[in-house]
């Protein structure tokens, strides 16, 4: 799927749907090393294909004036085409559809079960509702016998919404809503316009409301965190506005450049803004990447580097959006798209297919990928993915985070942090340090945290019983 050209991207392909054999969607991922059949598929090739179609459309573009043309949220350049407001209007509905369902009313910390109400009538409803959001010859294309179009639509949808049967929301189905919209897009169901302009119509009128509507449905019926790393993963429930988010704030190009892989917009704001409550109500009505932080700020209570390290640690890069986008894109593959317990329940049909690609290069095993049920500890080796330029194959390099004042993190260099040591038993003796525990030597379980094989054990002096750490960074970073 790779261009050979490094100033393209490579686009989705649409299919004739004529002579297509359609199928129901089945789950193909039962073990870890499933896995690793996954990152040679179809499926795989198309979904990071459209996912890179999609983030360089967000780039800003150079004019003939002196101001490059941005695309923020609720941006009046932006056409929405018919399909696209169509879908919409789907979204639009299924929103209405919580007012059918009120949250269960009984104690209850987590997994609100009037989740289950929603699902059930979104279910009931939506062979409905996708006659009234794509054209009918799109959704009966097939046989009608065995399975059409709608049959691998359906499925796609109603995965993108959470799991009424765990009660929980997470990047396996904001996968799924992907796939729906790449299924869509082959499908032929988005028009052809100019370059990028029907992604940003997609990216801006549809995962955007989409992630609205997710965040109100994990707020009204308290949906779990989904597959969640915890306080070492990105974010607990989304992935996609991350990279969009960041590809905003990028700097500049032509339709001919090269994806810019660092450097930023003139007026961005910085990315250590994360812990500025100000630019964050400011910047979250324009920018998707705000727009998550913005909600972890509703959700969350507690200094931010606490609950959200990681996108603490990514708040210190200093080169720029453009290493934090393509961060964000070797991450997504790493975090989403190589983890088991993520991709597992994602099911395949035609459309997204498991059959192999005749030009992937099979990876290695990786640890994240093979952790699944009958396997333990294979070798921590990368796998490949589809690049947007030759200079995205090169990792992110890192620098330690400046001091930012009082919300600096307590491991940052410039803090000095202090260790204290935990009352000892007699079997062991183990130092706990007021942040979180070193876990670069733990061995790898099935959501730990991407940090080989680019990332450094940190260094500790044992001197008088305590331990301390070279400030922490994103795991694509190199030690400094």
């Amino acid at each position: 799927m790779a261009s050979d050209s490094p100033h393209t991207v490579p686009m989705l392909e649409r299919i004739a749907t004529t002579n297509h054999v359609f199928a129901e969607p089945s789950k193909r991922i039962h073990e870890g090393g499933d896995v690793q059949s996954f990152l040679t598929s179809k499926a795989y090739r198309d979904i990071m294909t459209f996912l890179l179609q999609l983030n360089r459309a967000m780039f800003p573009r150079l004019t003939d004036t002196s101001q490059p043309q941005t695309w923020p949220l609720q941006s009046q350049e932006v056409d929405f085409s018919e399909p696209v407001r169509r879908l919409q209007l789907l979204l639009s509905k299924l929103e209405s559809i919580i007012d059918e369902a009120p949250p269960d009313t009984g104690p209850r910390r987590f997994g609100n079960i009037s989740f289950r109400r929603w699902y059930e009538i979104v279910a009931d409803r939506a062979p409905r509702l996708l006659d009234e959001a794509i054209s009918t010859d799109i959704l009966n294309a097939g046989d009608s016998s065995t399975s059409t179009a709608r049959t691998e639509l359906t499925s796609y949808l109603l995965g993108s919404f959470g799991s009424a049967q765990r009660l929980d929301y997470g990047t396996g189905h904001e996968l799924s809503f992907l796939a729906f919209l790449a299924c869509v897009w082959k499908l032929s169901g988005f028009p052809q316009a100019g370059p990028g302009a029907e992604e940003r119509g997609i990216v801006l009128g549809l995962i955007e409301p989409y992630l609205e509507l997710v965040r109100k449905l994990i707020k009204t019926y308290t949906l779990e965190p989904a597959g969640s790393h915890g306080v070492w993963g990105l974010d607990d429930h989304s992935f996609l506005p991350y990279i969009f988010g960041s590809a905003q704030y990028s700097p500049a190009i032509s339709e001919a450049d090269d994806t810019p892989v660092e450097g930023s917009l003139p007026d961005a704001p910085s990315a250590s803004s994360v812990v500025k409550v100000p630019v964050i109500e400011r910047e979250r009505e324009t920018n998707l990447y705000f727009s998550a932080i913005g909600f972890i700020y509703d959700v969350k209570k507690g200094p931010f580097w606490e609950h959200s390290p990681m996108l603490y640690d990514i708040s210190g890069i200093q080169a720029g959006w453009g290493k934090i986008n393509k961060g964000m894109i070797k991450m997504y593959n790493a975090e989403v798209l190589s983890k088991f317990p993520v991709v597992q329940h994602f099911p395949f049909g035609s459309l997204l297919s498991w059959d192999r690609d005749p030009s992937a290069v099979a990876p290695a095993p990786t640890a994240h990928a093979t952790a699944g049920p009958r396997q333990s500890n294979p070798p921590s080796v990368q796998t490949s993915l589809p690049t947007q330029s030759a200079a995205t194959r090169v990792p992110w390099a890192g620098s330690p985070r400046p001091d930012s004042g009082p919300t600096a993190a307590p491991w940052a260099t410039a803090r000095n942090p202090t260790a204290r040591t935990a009352p000892t038993s007699s079997a062991t003796q183990m130092p706990i340090r007021t942040t979180l525990p070193d876990t670069s030597r733990n061995p790898p379980g099935p959501m730990a945290p991407t940090r080989a094989p680019w990332a450094q054990p940190s260094q500790s002096n044992t001197q008088s019983g305590t331990s301390t750490s070279q400030p922490t960074r994103a795991p694509w970073a190199k030690p400094s």
